[in-house]
């Protein structure tokens, strides 16, 4: 509620975070860009702090990725599997996914950096939206051929994630790069579950 002044030892210190927060570098940069003051002043607050790690980051972001990681593994010993037919709602998903980078771009230009990490996690919702429609754990156990197709289509949502967090999240973005042996042919990737992406604050 106060006016942030370094002389007053009323502000947030860099040094003081890292050394509390080991390895969350991220939260910090995506809580101060949903909450960069645009067009007014903003309040930061410890918080809005963890409601953006545990509600967007974590629920939205971390909860999509985990469970395509988790899925692929199970189904398919963590190979990215090869589609079949692509039904109208994957064509529908797929062309949206293509829109986002142009939509991110364009307001990353326009110094809009609030605005371009809310359509990164517009990202993560199409993915957990396609994910609980499809229910591809339920679909297995009748049709592993749509399952195959679903799971495809997950991955190259992720694949997006990964690519376009990198100005927001840029140690997250390199973690699941890693984790998605990006950079691979498609016949060729594989996931790599040695780390973690997201850790929920207490």
């Amino acid at each position: 509620g106060n006016k942030l002044s370094t002389s007053r030892n009323w502000a947030v210190w860099l040094h003081e975070y890292l050394e509390e927060f080991p390895g969350q570098q991220d939260v910090l940069r995506y809580a101060l860009t949903a909450n960069a003051p645009e067009t007014k002043d903003n309040d930061f607050t410890w918080k809005d702090f963890q409601a953006r790690n545990n509600n967007e980051l974590v629920a939205i972001f971390g909860n999509f990725i985990n469970r395509v990681v988790v899925l692929t593994n199970k189904y398919y010993d963590g190979i990215v599997p090869k589609p079949e037919n692509f039904s109208e709602v994957d064509e529908q998903t797929l062309a949206e996914l293509k829109a986002y980078p142009a939509v991110i771009a364009s307001s990353i230009d326009r110094y809009r950096f609030r605005e371009a990490q809310a359509e990164l996690m517009n990202v993560a919702r199409l993915g957990n939206k396609y994910l609980a429609d499809e229910e591809p754990w339920k679909l297995i156990k009748t049709d592993e051929e749509r399952v195959r197709t679903i799971m495809y289509v997950a991955l190259q949502i992720s694949a997006a994630l990964a690519s376009l967090s990198e100005p927001f999240l840029p140690f997250t973005s390199q973690k699941l790069k890693s984790m998605l042996d990006y950079g691979r042919s498609t016949s060729e990737a594989v996931i790599n579950t040695s780390g973690v992406l997201m850790e929920s604050d207490e």
